[in-house]
């Protein structure tokens, strides 16, 4: 019975710590946008414009910028560009916090993708989040 009593004991120890632990665990980072007002591109050469409004969540703890990269998932070798911004907790960004090259394919639509890459204040990279839009939509 004490064998028993100690296994059983020790099970519940292990359920009740599994749950504390798990409520403390951090969210997960994400990433959301909108193309915004940016001029209608369908021949293949992008205009400079202004960075997507976008929406953070979640950002791991110490981040002291984060990164953003778009690429076209149809020719990723393309460099559309990006920009850095210095921001610490999660939130929205307003359209034009940074330039870069806009979605242009040159015929149809393309699924684009934002990735954005949370770092520490020496540029570490903490945590990375991704968002896909097609464009046009």
């Amino acid at each position: 019975m004490y064998g028993f009593g100690w296994t059983m004991g020790k099970f519940w120890m292990c359920v009740i710590a599994g749950i504390c632990s798990a409520g403390m665990a951090q969210a997960e980072f994400s990433l959301s946008f909108e193309w915004g007002d940016i001029p209608l591109c369908k021949t293949g050469r992008p205009n400079t414009v202004g960075a997507p409004a976008f929406v953070l969540k979640d950002l791991p703890v110490g981040t002291a910028r984060v990164d953003f990269r778009l690429k076209d998932r149809n020719v990723p070798s393309y460099n559309h560009g990006g920009g850095k911004v210095k921001i610490s907790t999660g939130g929205q960004l307003p359209f034009g916090t940074f330039k870069y090259k806009s979605p242009c394919p040159p015929s149809g639509s393309h699924t684009y993708e934002w990735t954005a890459t949370a770092r520490s204040a020496s540029g570490k990279a903490l945590g990375k989040a991704r968002a896909r839009r097609p464009y046009p939509e």
